[in-house]
């Protein structure tokens, strides 16, 4: 005759409620309980454990309760194991006693088959409820809970090695964040997930996965673990110094916004930003690549007198605070003075057109020149000038929608040298030539660096469709479903500004591909060494540098990459250097050895008061294994992350200082390290050996 669920479970009791409340519950141990490892429940299994699991039974199923401490009373009465004489002194008996967190409902299956473990319960035991050791099934249903469980990442050694699975959707959809010191399998961890997943996914189709994983790797780490050789995976590696079947790294400088622009250049937002902002529309419109006629440069002229007088007029500038108006009012004479000089040279309406903006210039300025007089424009007589330089630019055959332009960022290709030449025509006419000239020495420093050069490239070296199909993947995945994008050779004075345009360029694409196709693209942006790219920044300067830059591109992916298909993957083994907004992001957590108290104390406030304990294992935690929680998991679970083959691990062993040092290693090979520092030397003057050579 088959037992009851209640009947079974009576075999595997261990003590007895004592206390309960709704986040800790007592439980005094029995006597005949295991004193070091359980045998009644189909095996060997280690108990009492801290972090282990127990069983309470309450209505309709069982009360799932997570150890947090055990430890051993002196009774205050005697305690007799079983019928067993003690002689004629009856003495106390040490008492074991243990508190469990609970965590969630354990119920049967469907017809009574299996077991269905939730999160949460608003049943609690009554004292003297009988606690209980779980069997293997209901271990794995705990660790197992949850739906579309299709990645398995390792065992649970906290629940009998149970195998613990992931949901992708949930996993990668809302940020994963991956924390850890150094050497304790951070970057296994995330080789090991990617890799997982797209195996998982191509045995349940049969194909190559439409997946699509971009992993900015600061360490130059993963080419290892994804070699552009690998049947499976098919990794595309872009590098500075690309070698054979890899890709030269190309972020060109038509991509920058100009918010990169300003944090690179360090510009001033008073007058260098608005002239470097003046110098990237006209080059986005190639209008520094002709040599124009009069007419059309009178054109373009008029309407950047309509955009400066516009924007000088909402910013509130003419009628504002003494020197301003000032300002206003020298620009009115230079402006004067250039227009005088062309009207000879025009006729007809072009002419008629000029002489009235010079005669309307010419009546705002008359008044302000003599010297006690007030600057202070009124507001009737910005909008005439407005109406009247609108109406001259009309003359020369302009439009109204030209004085408006849309989108100064949009990544047209220009070439750095037109950017040097638009920059010095902006300035000349805002007559800022000498605030500019620091930034025309930050810009003509990048163009001619030999390390960047490549990088930054030319307009003709890549069009913006090639560069999205390499770097994100083309149709179907068929080039690969993973890109990854070493960084380790970048000149520090620009890494953070590549690696801001490049997270920006992959989230703007997918935003564009949810407004054209109404469904999002899936992709995942992974951030090795995430503590440098995205820091904590002051948000009350002026004007951002590229480190604030590059963290605030990531804080909107973090706001906003869920709704456009990109999940982003942090790694760092600083979590409390992290920018809080991205990090209060992140749903899901799988967290390494952290000793660092700051650190720790960071990540004790991501989960709930009573699942804390678990975290106390934090700085001890052994290299490989792990801390799971957030969303992709049902409960916090310790992880054992499953081994990877030493050709598919991320280059980051430590550095075997014995065996150089003896000249062997543990298995009797010669272990050698040669050094020519002329080679190096080389490299590090020329920006690389090759790159030296040709120019020689």
């Amino acid at each position: 005759m088959r037992q009851t669920l209640f009947e079974q479970a009576s075999t595997f009791q261990i003590g007895t409620v004592e206390f309960v409340s709704p986040d800790e519950i007592k439980i005094a141990i029995d006597i005949e309980a295991p004193e070091s490892v359980a045998l009644n429940t189909g095996g060997p299994r280690p108990f009492p454990r801290v972090n282990g699991y127990l069983l309470i039974p309450v209505d309709q199923g069982f009360l799932l309760g997570q150890v947090e401490w055990i430890k051993v009373e002196r009774s205050p009465f005697p305690k007799r194991r079983g019928m067993q004489d003690f002689g004629l002194v009856d003495l106390p008996y040490p008492v074991r006693r243990l508190r469990v967190n609970p965590l969630g409902m354990l119920r049967a299956g469907r017809n009574g088959q299996g077991f269905v473990f939730r999160r949460g319960s608003d049943i609690l035991p009554s004292v003297g409820t009988p606690a209980l050791l779980p069997t293997d099934e209901q271990l794995r249903a705990i660790v197992e809970s949850g739906e579309k469980k299709r990645v398995c990442i390792g065992t649970s050694p906290v629940a009998n090695d149970a195998k613990v699975y992931v949901d992708p959707d949930r996993l990668f959809g809302r940020h994963l964040a991956i924390l850890g010191n150094t050497g304790s399998g951070k970057s296994c961890s995330v080789a090991g997930l990617i890799r997982w997943s797209i195996e998982a996914a191509q045995r349940e189709s049969s194909a190559r996965p439409n997946a699509r994983f971009i992993i900015l790797d600061p360490n130059g780490e993963y080419s290892r673990a994804f070699p552009k050789d690998d049947p499976t995976i098919t990794a595309r590696i872009f590098k500075v110094n690309a070698g054979e079947g890899e890709a030269p790294l190309k972020v060109p400088l038509w991509f920058w916004n100009s918010a990169e622009w300003c944090a690179f250049t360090q510009a001033s937002a008073k007058t260098q930003r608005p002239a470097l902002i003046h110098a990237l529309r006209w080059v986005r419109e190639g209008l520094t690549e002709s040599v124009p006629d009069t007419s059309h440069e009178m054109r373009r002229f008029l309407r950047t007198l309509v955009t400066i007088i516009r924007a000088e007029k909402n910013a509130g500038t003419p009628w504002g605070q003494f020197p301003k108006p000032k300002s206003f009012f020298e620009k009115l004479e230079k402006w004067k003075t250039s227009l005088e000089s062309e009207i000879d040279s025009l006729d007809g309406d072009e002419k008629t057109s000029l002489q009235k903006l010079v005669g309307k210039i010419e009546s705002l300025c008359e008044p302000r020149r003599s010297s006690h007089s007030h600057y202070d424009f009124l507001r009737s007589e910005v909008e005439e000038l407005l109406a009247e330089t609108s109406a001259a630019h009309s003359a020369f055959g302009g439009s109204e929608s030209e004085t408006f332009p849309l989108d100064v960022d949009a990544p047209r290709p220009f070439e750095g040298a037109s950017l040097v030449r638009a920059l010095e025509g902006s300035a000349e006419m805002l007559d800022v030539v000498d605030h500019v000239e620091p930034l025309l020495v930050r810009i003509r420093a990048l163009l001619g660096d030999v390390r960047v050069k490549p990088i930054i490239g030319g307009a003709a070296d890549t069009t913006l469709e090639r560069w999205l199909m390499d770097y994100i993947g083309s149709d179907g995945a068929k080039n690969g479903c993973v890109s990854v994008l070493d960084l380790s050779l970048l000149p520090s004075d620009v890494i953070h500004v590549i690696t801001a345009v490049i997270a920006r360029m992959i989230f703007e694409a997918l935003q564009r591909y949810v407004k054209l196709y109404a469904k999002p693209l899936p992709t995942v942006l992974v951030m090795e060494e995430a503590h440098t790219f995205i820091k904590r920044y002051k948000e009350d300067v002026e004007w951002p540098d590229a480190a604030a830059v590059c963290c605030q591109v990531f804080e909107r992916i973090a706001r906003e990459g869920r709704k456009f298909g990109l999940g982003l993957v942090l790694s760092s083994q600083r979590p409390s250097e992290l920018s809080s907004t991205v990090l209060s992001q992140c749903n899901t957590f799988l967290l390494h050895r952290i000793s660092n108290d700051r650190d720790q104390e960071l990540v004790h406030r991501l989960v709930p008061d009573n699942l804390r304990g678990l975290l106390r294992e934090l700085p001890s935690l052994p290299s490989q294994h792990a801390i799971l929680l957030g969303w992709a998991s049902e409960l916090p679970i310790l992880v054992k992350i499953h081994d990877l083959p030493d050709s598919q691990r991320p280059r980051s062993d430590d550095p075997d200082f014995w065996d150089v040092w003896t000249g062997r290693n543990e298995k009797g090979e010669p272990v050698t390290r040669e050094i020519n520092w002329r080679l190096v030397a080389e490299d590090w003057q020329q920006g690389s050996t090759e790159r030296g050579e040709e120019e020689s």
